[in-house]
């Protein structure tokens, strides 16, 4: 998010996250929900120092310089303790303990894969940073949904088995900052309440396997709004009605978000979480419907 909001814009969500975190973690040990989070290599610093050496070996030449963190840099504290916005090993760890829980990458650098300046080499260095850090990671999610095709064998030879890839729809087709019109961008806001695209539900055989897995996205679950409150109901009858749609035709239905869109009205964004977890467990009932994490999927998909 350094690209887009300031600290004193945001802060208070990525603090926010902090808190919620650990009542996402409960809510899928009640509903018994496999997930996988797709942590920012950065995070995994103990401190800044060890942070700074890492990103001076890594080439992040973007034509708009505002998409490098390195700039943010003189602004970044000691440690989590001293700057909780820019480490997060202990959450990590938290994250790690927990059942049924998957860590995948974000890349190290939240690195954008179609931007101006930036090739294939200084991606594969900064997927390597991260793998140093956990080598054990095989999915990967692309940050801001910039989903490159052309990046996918070298994620295959570093480990990379699967990725969340964009739904089939030209409003969801991967973006630029530049190419990400407000059409679209209003278009997107409006099929999170009313169905304009369908449902994004996916089949075992229709499933892309080469050169790695795609594991689409079938829809972003945005956070709660004050301004859209009177909506709350349609939203949630879009994400129902997808989950019931996948579960009825044994397909795949892939919900995602960030823990820092629950940042703020962390109670109303986890209450609205848990009324969709209660519609999973119903399916799960009535058509024996599973909740899978990325690698699971992989599993499933290659049974």
């Amino acid at each position: 998010m350094h690209d887009v909001f300031s600290l004193d814009e945001y802060g208070e969500n990525i603090l926010g996250a902090r808190h919620a975190i650990p009542k996402i973690l409960q809510l899928f040990s009640t509903y018994n929900i496999h997930a996988t989070w797709a942590i920012v290599g950065m995070l995994y610093c103990q401190n800044k120092k060890e942070l700074s050496s890492i990103l001076e070996t890594l080439d992040l030449p973007y034509e708009n310089h505002l998409f490098s963190p390195k700039r943010n840099l003189p602004f970044v504290g000691e440690d989590e303790q001293q700057d909780p916005y820019h480490f997060g090993k202990s959450f990590i760890r938290e994250i790690a303990a927990s059942v049924n829980q998957e860590i995948g990458t974000h890349t190290f650098s939240h690195y954008y894969c179609l931007e101006e300046g930036q090739k294939l080499a200084h991606f594969e260095k900064d997927l390597q940073a991260v793998l140093k850090m956990e080598d054990s990671v095989t999915s990967l999610v692309f940050p801001r949904n910039q989903t490159n095709v052309d990046y996918l064998q070298v994620c295959k030879a570093n480990g990379i088995t699967a990725y969340r890839g964009n739904e089939d729809s030209w409003i969801y087709r991967p973006y630029t900052n530049k190419t990400n019109t407000k059409t679209k961008r209003a278009l997107r806001l409006m099929d999170a309440y009313f169905n304009i695209t369908g449902h994004h539900t996916f089949s075992k055989k229709d499933i892309e396997t080469e050169p790695i897995i795609n594991i689409k996205s079938s829809r972003f679950l945005r956070p709660y709004s004050k301004t859209l409150k009177q909506l709350e109901g349609l939203r949630l009858r879009r994400i129902k009605n997808g989950l019931t749609d996948a579960a009825r035709k044994n397909e795949l239905y892939h919900l995602w978000w960030h823990p820092h869109n629950f940042g703020k009205h962390t109670e109303e964004n986890l209450a609205f979480l848990e009324e969709i977890l209660k519609h999973v467990a119903f399916l799960k009932e009535k058509y024996d419907f599973q909740s899978f994490h990325m690698c699971e999927a992989v599993n499933y998909v290659q049974s």
